[in-house]
Parts: structure tokens; C-alpha cells; sequence
């Protein structure tokens, strides 16, 4: 989905990828800390060239939104917003990742708030339940979603086979009519 949005947190910004992201893509993404975290279609090792070909491609699914997070005017990780269609066409699955050196500040729970505002509070998007899976052993994505109000929705047991081991997949959800009750009604 091609978009211009732009989310200025400050210090951080939620922006389309563009061309001289490449270089700082490469390098956070290559990090086996962050692939045994995320779907195998992210590749390890993560090389500048998988970082140009993602630059180019990331805003031609119409049905996806991604999206680089900057802190402090460098590429530091990235969003997405995977719309789902049919009978599923109100709900959204949320995904992200932040390279290890900006790991443990608060950066992602920053990230996580500002876009389920942003998706929620937009009626091109039309979105009423976002959720997010993520693996068993991922306890800090956990703290990520539970801080940005979503809760424990499901446990898919032995669902997910990564890095040769099968897991459970969790799933954290939150409802545009619980909005208002979170922790999302605060200030960023």
C-alpha cells in the first residue's frame, strides 16, 4: 500500500521506507536475535541486498502497509499492518521488529501505541480488532502488546516451527472499542 503517512513521536518517526535506507536496514536486520523473533519470509542472514529489494517493494502490496520506524534520524526497525479481507475485513494483523541497539528504552511499546491510534482512528482503514501472533518464547513482544493494551487472546499449541524447534504460537488482540480504556488514552 503506497502511503505518505508520517508519525512524528518526537524523537521517533513512523515513515515509508525510502531509497538510503538500505544501508542502516542491513545492518539492524541482520541479527539472528531478531530472525528467531519473526517469520521465516525474513531473511538471515539479512543482506544489503535483500534490504534494497525490501526498500523497492515494501509499499506495492495494497493489501499491507509497512513502514520504517527512525529514531534519531537513522532506520531502527520496522512496522506492518497486514489488512485482512473477506469475512476477516475489519480486523488487521500488526507486526514489528527494532534492532537490538534500541532494544529495552521503550522504543517499540512507543511504536505499537502510536500506530493501533493511528489504524484505529482512521476511517480509510476501517479497522475494528488488531492483533498480533508472535512465539511462545518472545517475552519482551509479549510486555510490547500487554503495555499497548492488547491482551492474551490464544495459545495455538505446537503451531509454529522456527529455527527447527515447534512452539506455541500466541495471540494478543485489541478491539477499537477498547481504545479508550487502555493505555493507548495516554500521552505517547
Amino acid at each position: 500500500m503506497k502511503t505518505n503517512l508520517l508519525l512524528n513521536l518526537g524523537d521517533i518517526k513512523i515513515r515509508p521506507w525510502q531509497i538510503g535506507d538500505e544501508q542502516a536496514l542491513a545492518k539492524h536486520a541482520n541479527n539472528r536475535k531478531i530472525w528467531v523473533n519473526v517469520r521465516d519470509r525474513f531473511p538471515y542472514p539479512y543482506t544489503l541486498k535483500d534490504a534494497e529489494i525490501w526498500v523497492r517493494v515494501a509499499g506495492s502490496d495494497r493489501n499491507m502497509l509497512n513502514l520504517a520506524i527512525e529514531v534519531d534520524q537513522t532506520v531502527a526497525g520496522g512496522i506492518g499492518i497486514v489488512f485482512k479481507q473477506d469475512v476477516y475485513r475489519h480486523s488487521a494483523e500488526i507486526g514489528y521488529w527494532l534492532g537490538e541497539a534500541y532494544w529495552n528504552r521503550g522504543i517499540a511499546t512507543r511504536v505499537v501505541k502510536a500506530m493501533t491510534r493511528h489504524i484505529f482512528s482512521h476511517s480509510q482503514f476501517d479497522i475494528r480488532r488488531l492483533y498480533a501472533g508472535m512465539f511462545e518464547y518472545n517475552i519482551a513482544s509479549a510486555r510490547v502488546l500487554e503495555k499497548s493494551g492488547y491482551q492474551l487472546e490464544a495459545r495455538l499449541r505446537k503451531s509454529v516451527t522456527k529455527d527447527g524447534k515447534t512452539v506455541d504460537e500466541l495471540i494478543y488482540a485489541i478491539l477499537k472499542e477498547e481504545l479508550a480504556k487502555t493505555a493507548l488514552s495516554e500521552n505517547l
